[in-house]
């Protein structure tokens, strides 16, 4: 159990072990206290006559509209109802628990002015597992479709997730009574709640949180892949010498290679094949975009999101729910992983060539009669093709929204689908490359046996591929 003193103890490590249901938390008394200083403050401010946007106005181009005592009641509820507009598919449990866990993040944000009541809400919901079935795809306009969605449950409307489920919404089960058969009953939204739970990226910035993670396990697992393919081609060792290290990304790939990578003794070609020289730098890009990905999540996490956010005594218009920073840094990634993709599959086709390696042509034990891993290679580039479609960045195509007074958009729901994309593309590339690895080993390859070879059979004869690239991806994804 963490115990949460102030915003910043809930940092991007403790949102991803909420995600993963790996720890609990509580908020400290003094964060309560403050938080129920900043929502005394808040009310204050509130109570007068100046417009306030989705507080006493309605939002968007109906922002001109004020509304009466009775509207007002009602409209921080109501926000969540009309903006329900997604469906299937859902967000998996995981993915939904992080868009919670860094939801709260941001509510804990003094400029936020929400009650203590609400962020205790979301730690209850976390600390039960309801999980509200969140839409994949997130439409324009931030991220108040996919929110909205969030926030119904919190209020006893719309789906949640299937207990123990990975995806699917609990067929009739709806919010209300997934609550009570946890002990909670619903909490509406007070004022100015509603538009707060709205507005921000806490969707992306939760996505992107789990993406990084899986980023940098993924990355590893290519260096050890990429390792054992060095020694199979008996590649030089001259593209890892420390010397060429430009960056402390290059060189800690440049360092983890030459360690990992012990040449059998047999002579390759002076030089190896591109795709195996320019795969370290590859990679310290990948780290590096990885990093800035980690970098944006961490300012997302602490900057004002809220809007409006009520800063010095008055309620300020933002651009928080903008996502652009986040939605930049998740292409850039996403380009690069794509890139290690193509290069996988090129370093893979060279695995296949007998002058290469030494071994049968196309690692077959019966060249003619078993084709070996060749259709395994055709997998791979039919990933890595599909691939390129998702590099074209998320942020780039504005189009116009309500009346023109959302005339951009950052689709940061679809930039966090194409990298998610990307990371599961380039991870079934990984699994063909290592099943090539494991057949060029039996079929004689000096090459240590990795850890991976301890799921795949002892054996070189065709055989449906497919159950082992299974089994290979299942386990690179843990």
């Amino acid at each position: 159990m963490n115990e949460i003193h102030r915003p910043e103890d809930l940092d991007r490590a403790t949102i991803e072990r909420l995600a993963r249901a790996e720890s609990r938390v509580v908020l400290a008394p003094g964060l309560l206290a403050a938080l129920a200083e900043s929502r005394r403050a808040t009310l204050d401010d509130l109570d007068g006559d100046r417009p306030v946007y989705g507080v006493n106005t309605g939002m968007g181009a109906m922002a001109g509209v004020r509304l009466d005592a009775e509207a007002r009641a009602r409209q921080q509820n109501t926000l969540m109802a009309g903006r329900a507009a997604g469906s299937a598919p859902w967000l998996r449990r995981i993915e939904a628990r992080a868009v919670l866990a860094a939801r709260l993040r941001t509510l804990l944000h003094p400029a936020a002015g929400v009650s203590p009541g609400l962020c205790e809400f979301l730690v209850a919901l976390l600390d039960a597992d309801v999980v509200p079935a969140i839409p994949r795809r997130g439409g324009a306009a931030g991220e108040i479709i996919p929110l909205a969605h969030a926030g119904a449950v919190l209020i006893g409307t719309g789906q949640v997730l299937s207990p123990g489920g990975n995806g699917e919404a609990a067929a009739g089960q709806n919010a209300a009574l997934a609550l009570a058969a946890a002990g909670l009953a619903p909490r509406p939204f007070e004022a100015k709640e509603g538009v707060a739970f709205l507005e921000g990226v806490p969707g992306l910035t939760g996505l992107a949180i789990l993406a990084a993670s899986d980023v940098r396990t993924l990355l590893a697992q290519v260096l050890e892949g990429v390792a054992a393919e060095h020694a199979v081609i008996g590649a030089s060792t001259d593209p890892l010498h420390p010397a060429l290290a430009d960056s402390d990304e290059l060189r800690d790939v440049l360092d983890a290679l030459r360690e990992r990578y012990r040449s059998s003794g047999r002579t390759g070609a002076l030089q190896a094949p591109v795709s195996f020289r320019v795969t370290a730098p590859a990679l310290a890009v990948a780290l590096r975009a990885a990093a800035g990905l980690e970098a944006a999540a961490d300012r997302a996490l602490t900057a004002v999101t809220d809007s409006p956010a009520h800063l010095d005594g008055r309620f300020v218009g933002t651009f928080g729910f903008a996502g652009t920073d986040l939605a930049a840094t998740a292409a850039a990634l996403t380009t690069a992983l794509v890139h290690l993709a193509e290069l996988g599959t090129a370093r893979l086709h060279r695995l296949l060539d007998d002058a290469r390696t030494g071994l049968p042509r196309q690692l077959s034990d019966s060249p003619g009669l078993h084709a070996g891993m060749v259709t395994v290679h055709k997998r791979a580039v039919g990933v890595a093709h599909r691939l390129r479609r998702f590099t074209g960045p998320a942020l780039i195509g504005p189009m116009e929204t309500s009346l023109g007074q959302e005339d951009v958009q950052s689709f940061g729901f679809e930039a966090a689908e194409c990298l998610g994309e990307a990371v599961t593309g380039l991870r079934d590339v990984l699994a063909c490359e290592l099943l090539a690895v494991h057949q060029a080993r039996l079929l004689g390859a000096d090459v240590p046996a990795g850890s991976w070879a301890e799921i795949l059979p002892v054996s070189t004869a065709d055989r449906p591929y497919g159950h082992d690239l299974d089994e290979l991806i299942g386990w690179l994804g843990g």
